[in-house]
């Protein structure tokens, strides 16, 4: 039986660090921003890895996005501060252009919340990226995650159900935006002074609980009319919203197991929503740590972790929650709490064994990688790990995070997707152009 082919992606964050509070302390992070010149906060550090992940043939990069520095821990911003605890973010949509234009064919995607915004814009917004890019943008579609972004726009954070009957509607709305222009309605017609034919531009007339719009959007249909949309959802209500729209969905599951539950409760929900399992394809989230043996990989993951202190951890943990967890006590059961919060992220309290972790244990799991499992050897090794996860859980592929940027990503593209195409696992070449092109190219 021949094995699955993966679809990859390298998740990004314009910021000092990603999944890893070690990112921007780590010594090869360092050494090279000072011989190369690479900050996080320019774009030609992002124009490199746009390149280089091209080079790659991955599908997708993707920008995760938080409107906030949290005080949820210790009710202070002083730790998130201190650790770089995804603080600072500065916005990524301006670099989707940037990557746009040293690139010809990787997807490029980001996020934006429908929480805080009208789908006007947003829709007006993703068109004229996906028109930039020439069909190559993602929208990551999320709802606010912590009460300190709401608040930043003056708002309440509200409930799941709340949040996601919203995002309902505003998606429903940039559709009818997005389809508010005929492929054909662009006449372009210099001797007969006609540009566009406006019997094949409409109105959209939406009234609806949340949203009203009139339309039509001011932007001509896009190549993939609209971007490619993605999403994370692990609560039953953000399931059922992935299995509805998305193209793709980013997902951390520390165990094989669970990512196989994960995997078949979303594809289960697919048929409720007219679609085909393989309509949607779920990319899991995975931290490679590479060496040139199993033992330097062993020790590049040791130093890696050291360079997470555990109140970072507490401090992301805890805003990812949006729960203090400086009130409990760090060496107890993580899994054995019951308040509400605490329940969304059940899923990264266990070891792989499917042993309880301590709050302590955790949180220096969530510094270290959010909860993302590390694959960690050879790349031979790390191959022989990615094809086994997928075994097991199921799906489609893996999203990537770096220890240490520039470097790590490198590492990757240069060692173990050589060993995944020689295995027959992953693409030479695109096939296709636009971003639903690559997700749908393994089909």
């Amino acid at each position: 039986m021949t094995a699955k082919k993966m679809h990859l992606a390298q998740f990004l964050v314009h910021g000092p660090s990603y999944h890893s509070l070690a990112m921007w302390r780590h010594p090869e992070t360092a050494a090279a921003a000072e011989a190369e010149g690479y900050d996080w906060a320019r774009p030609e550090l992002y124009q490199h890895i746009a390149k280089v992940c091209e080079r790659g043939k991955f599908d997708m990069l993707f920008f995760a996005d938080l409107n906030y520095i949290s005080d949820t821990y210790r009710s202070s911003l002083e730790p998130a501060l201190r650790y770089a605890a995804q603080a600072p973010e500065h916005d990524p949509l301006p670099l989707l252009s940037f990557m746009a234009a040293v690139t010809k064919r990787i997807g490029l995607g980001a996020t934006l919340s429908v929480s805080h915004h009208q789908p006007f814009y947003a829709a007006r917004l993703w068109a004229t990226l996906d028109h930039l890019t020439q069909g190559r943008a993602a929208w990551n579609v999320v709802t606010s995650l912590n009460h300190n972004q709401s608040a930043n726009y003056g708002e309440e954070r509200q409930d799941s159900a709340a949040r996601y009957e919203r995002a309902h509607e505003f998606i429903e709305v940039c559709q009818k935006l997005w389809q508010s222009w005929d492929g054909d309605a662009v006449v372009m017609d210099r001797d007969g002074a006609v540009f566009a034919d406006a019997s094949k531009i409409h109105r959209i007339e939406h009234k609806g609980k949340h949203f009203a719009s009139r339309g039509p959007l001011n932007v001509t249909r896009s190549p993939q009319v609209g971007p490619a949309i993605l999403q994370a959802g692990t609560s039953p209500k953000g399931m059922d919203f992935a299995a509805q729209y998305s193209d793709a969905i980013f997902a951390i599951q520390p165990r094989a197991e669970d990512a196989e539950n994960y995997y078949n409760a979303v594809k289960g929900r697919m048929a409720d929503f007219g679609r085909r399992p393989q309509d949607c394809k779920i990319l899991f989230g995975m931290q490679p740590i590479i060496g040139a043996s199993a033992a330097e990989a062993r020790e590049k993951q040791a130093e890696h972790n050291a360079l997470v202190p555990l109140d970072g951890g507490m401090a992301i943990l805890s805003a990812h929650l949006d729960f203090d967890l400086s009130q409990l006590d760090p060496n107890e059961d993580m899994a054995a709490r019951t308040e509400p919060e605490l329940q969304r992220l059940q899923t990264r309290y266990r070891k792989a064994s499917g042993e309880a972790m301590t709050v302590a244990e955790v949180a220096a799991r969530h510094g270290q990688s959010v909860g993302l499992p590390q694959f960690v050897g050879t790349p031979s090794d790390i191959a022989d790990q990615m094809e086994a996860f997928m075994a097991t859980a199921g799906g489609d592929g893996f999203m990537l995070s770096p220890i240490h940027c520039p470097g790590a990503i490198e590492d990757f593209v240069n060692l173990v997707v050589p060993e995944l195409q020689r295995r027959g696992l992953f693409r030479k070449r695109y096939k296709g152009k636009t971003q639903r092109d690559h997700l749908s190219q393994f089909d």
